[in-house]
């Protein structure tokens, strides 16, 4: 189970997450590191899209602690339905609402943390982040990425906990 922050512009006119650029970009990562599309769900913390006006355009903004705690009931529910193998927090404010506002992607990312809700949880940056990257690190960043989630999908295959554990 992959989840992320909110839907994007294009994923809440479908209906449906991860089809925007992000999406395409998660796609391809996941392709590259060997890692099926089907065997994979996708959703996000908050199930709608929080944006502002500029021009003709819906500008993203950053859900609040209250947007995430309205929808946790809607993330539970999907979690117990799918009972996932891992789950993967992709980005600050997927890792954050689940694991506590002390939590940081860059310090922890690509190891287990230790949680009451499932034994295998990992975060990682969001697909999105990348895209927002300078082009001078962006190959670098698209690198890591594929790196945690190859990290994820082999402790799937092992079924146990690597020996990278968070301290």
């Amino acid at each position: 189970m992959l989840i992320g922050e909110q839907p994007g512009d294009r994923e809440d006119i479908e209906g449906r997450p991860f089809v925007g650029p992000a999406g395409r970009l998660l796609k391809q990562a996941l392709d590259h590191v060997g890692i099926p599309l089907p065997d994979v769900y996708l959703t996000n913390v908050v199930k709608h899209f929080r944006w502002e006006a500029r021009g003709k355009k819906r500008i993203h903004r950053k859900p609040s602690l209250a947007h995430v705690r309205a929808c946790e009931p809607w993330l539970r529910a999907e979690m117990r339905a799918v009972a996932p193998d891992i789950v993967v927090l992709m980005g600050a404010t997927a890792a954050q609402s689940m694991l506590g506002g002390n939590f940081r992607v860059t310090q922890h990312r690509g190891r287990f943390v230790p949680t009451s809700f499932h034994p295998l949880v990992t975060a990682t940056v969001h697909p999105s982040s990348i895209l927002r990257a300078r082009d001078a690190d962006r190959a670098s960043a698209l690198d890591s990425f594929e790196a945690d989630l190859r990290f994820a999908a082999e402790a799937v295959t092992r079924r146990t906990a690597p020996l990278r554990s968070s301290p």
